[in-house]
């Protein structure tokens, strides 16, 4: 530590407020009363973001310019605030000294949170407001404290831009291969032939409902089951907690699943479907879900590709029901219309769409690299300004 740098206890130097939450016949969302926050939900980059709630009981408040911390599930992360806001438990609010930059402590806040985050509570992570005033700050003399946050201001700014450039080129690259999608599926060719999935496939059928399957049937590392959550977008991940008997799959044998079939959720997301592999074969269609049967009318990675699209996905919006989430049933599915090519085309337009879709995924891996590498790039300089080296 650099010459004239001392450690002092954050309470020593700032005062902590913590949050106190009103009761909740006080809230509101029309704009009456203070600003509530509970916690870091609403955070953004620098500025804590616009309100959602409003609240006419006010417990604790912090003014503009206070630094705002998350204390509860996540703990540490940190976000300033440009006016006068109620603050719930899972924030604390922290006005600066006056010998000490606020600044200064917001980007020292921001290094220490991997460390805060660390602590654990009785049922979640959590830190109380005796903790957050114990916590060690490095306090250089108030010229240099100034002279390092002009630094940091200029470098998180510079990084803030690139950042938002590799973002941007990583949506225009997913943007661009969901375009090519939909032009595929959009387009009419020879031979083209506009049908419903009843009649391009074997059959859609539903997975068993609760009164087939109970609680009791489930065992570990048996044969899994596949729901909505165990679909992903590069194929099927089990939950082998949750999974049955050989004698349960026997029972339900009319909802185990094949090399070939495809299987896609009912509800939740519209779809979220997959390729069942010979990995998969023999495992169930979940209660969640529809299993697809292939024909000799439609391609089955053809399939997949087409209801995976974004185009797809917003037909399926339309029409599935369900007031707290989507909910589609076998009949709209499969009353869904789709343009087939001839199947031979079929293939061709698939193995198109991969060769673009490993092209896409190797320029996402790129900007994601980019993203996490200036993430990296910030706690190094961070690093720096705390450990007497910037």
């Amino acid at each position: 530590m650099k010459k004239g740098w001392e450690v002092k206890r954050l309470g020593d130097l700032s005062r902590v407020i913590a949050g106190q939450s009103p009761q909740g016949s006080f809230y509101n969302t029309d704009g009456f009363g203070m600003p509530f926050y509970q916690g870091k939900k609403n955070f953004s980059e620098r500025l804590i973001g616009s309100p959602n709630t409003w609240t006419t009981q006010v417990t604790k408040v912090a003014q503009p310019g206070d630094i705002l911390m998350s204390v509860r599930a996540p703990v540490g992360p940190v976000n300033l605030t440009d006016r006068e806001i109620c603050i719930g438990r899972g924030l604390a609010a922290i006005r600066n000294g006056r010998n000490l930059n606020r600044d200064f402590l917001f980007y020292q806040l921001r290094f220490l949170e991997p460390s805060i985050s660390g602590r654990d509570g009785a049922v979640f992570p959590s830190i109380n407001k005796s903790e957050v005033e114990s916590l060690q700050i490095v306090t250089p003399p108030l010229p240099e404290q100034h002279r390092i946050v002009r630094i940091l201001d200029e470098a998180f700014e510079s990084i803030a831009k690139a950042k938002a450039n590799a973002e941007k080129n990583l949506q225009n690259a997913r943007e661009l291969f969901e375009s090519h999608l939909n032009q595929v599926f959009t387009q009419r060719g020879e031979g083209w032939v506009e049908m419903s999935l009843n009649q391009a496939t074997n059959g859609i059928f539903t997975g068993p409902f609760g009164s087939l399957l109970h609680k009791s049937d489930y065992i570990e590392n048996g044969i899994p089951l596949v729901n909505p959550a165990h679909i992903t977008e590069v194929g099927i991940v089990p939950d082998l907690c949750k999974t049955v008997s050989k004698e349960t799959a026997s029972r339900l044998g009319n909802y185990i699943m094949h090399d070939g079939d495809i299987v896609i959720g009912r509800r939740g997301e519209m779809g979220r479907c997959a390729l069942v592999t010979a990995v998969e074969d023999g495992w169930l269609c979940g209660t969640g879900s529809f299993v697809i049967k292939p024909s000799s009318l439609c391609d089955a990675r053809y399939l997949v590709r087409f209801l995976r699209s974004e185009g797809c996905k917003a037909r399926l919006e339309k029409i599935a029901n369900g007031t707290v989430m989507p909910n589609l049933s076998n009949t709209e599915l499969g009353n869904l219309f789709l343009d087939l090519p001839p199947f031979d085309c079929q293939k061709t337009i698939v193995q198109e769409i991969d060769d673009l879709h490993k092209e896409t995924q190797c320029l996402a891996q790129l900007y994601e690299r980019k993203v996490a590498a200036l993430e990296s790039l910030k706690m190094s300089l961070l690093y720096k300004a705390f450990n007497g080296t910037q």
